[in-house]
């Protein structure tokens, strides 16, 4: 298989994933998360949603299998990497770590279920996404450069400031789980939610994206102070697009009093922002062609030479 295709197939994986977390959002937002009350069955009964579960059923049952196909492109990615002219070690590594996510994933979400979409679980299973994501993204990254040592770009005291913003990024968005799980849309009616200060924690999740945003203007401007390469630069300015996108949405749902609809953008939002803060130490390096052994005299065997 070509590198070519090797690179859209891991992209594919990047966007079905973040698929897959829109699909879970509308199971909660829509009230479906106990629609297959049991697991790996829908219900104790039936494999898959039967028309007596109705609508919540069938958004639950639609939001496994779709958790299916993305394992199936996952695997595509292990084979595409495998099946690569020339192999790289490195590929196959990470498309293997990225397949073994999707059913760790799985059996969280399973667990759940059944614990009645306890809003621990629920973040976990969000968060285990995120998670996945990490090896989508790396899987994309490297298909598309060598194998030579990474290099840096800009100087160091930048390359933390980058993986600072990822570490902030990550925070804001665990944060935000918490959030949710003391507001409105927990996935059923009856489903427990944190007792935490819900003012509180929204109160911290905004500092925490304020701090994001603070950290992210700042690498625009050193990135432009030290004439860094294009590539870093587009990365930085296209996080903080994303950052003022989602502070715009979460402000808004906020004194709207949560409607669903800004709820599931909003899930959305933060992993477009978690792709991008991800993106953004990636491109504060770059990785050269690998030196390859440059081959010596050919010996001659003694009995040739006689």
């Amino acid at each position: 298989m070509s590198p070519a295709w090797v690179r859209r197939i891991a992209l594919i994986n990047i966007i079905a994933n973040v698929v897959v977390v829109v699909t879970g959002g509308a199971v909660r937002l829509t009230g479906s998360g106990l629609g297959c009350p049991s697991w790996p069955n829908c219900s104790p009964e039936s494999f898959h949603a039967t028309t007596e579960m109705g609508i919540h059923g069938a958004i639950e049952w639609g939001n496994r299998l779709f958790g299916v196909v993305v394992g199936l492109i996952a695997l595509l990615g292990l084979i595409a990497a495998w099946k690569r002219k020339p192999r790289r070690t490195s590929l196959v590594k990470v498309s293997a770590l990225l397949l073994a996510g999707i059913p760790a994933q799985a059996v969280i979400g399973g667990i759940t279920v059944m614990t009645g979409l306890n809003p621990y679980t629920v973040a976990g299973h969000f968060l285990a996404s995120i998670g996945v994501m990490v090896a989508a993204v790396a899987f994309w990254v490297r298909s598309g450069e060598p194998d030579g040592p990474p290099r840096a770009v800009v100087p160091r005291p930048l390359r933390v400031l980058a993986w600072s913003i990822t570490g902030t990024a990550l925070a804001a968005i665990v944060i935000g789980t918490l959030v949710t799980g003391s507001g409105p849309h927990g996935g059923d009616p009856a489903t427990p939610r944190l007792n935490i200060d819900g003012h509180l924690i929204t109160q911290l999740h905004a500092d925490a994206v304020f701090l994001l945003i603070g950290l992210t203007v700042a690498m625009v401007l050193a990135l432009r102070a030290v004439k860094a390469p294009r590539a870093a630069l587009v990365a930085a300015y296209w996080l903080l697009g994303v950052e003022l996108g989602q502070g715009v949405i979460g402000y808004v749902q906020y004194f709207t009093n949560v409607p669903a609809l800004l709820v599931g953008a909003h899930m959305l939002g933060a992993s477009v922002l978690w792709i991008a803060a991800l993106l953004l130490p990636f491109r504060t390096r770059v990785r050269d062609v690998a030196d390859l052994p440059v081959p010596g005299p050919r010996q001659v065997p003694a009995e040739a030479a006689s």
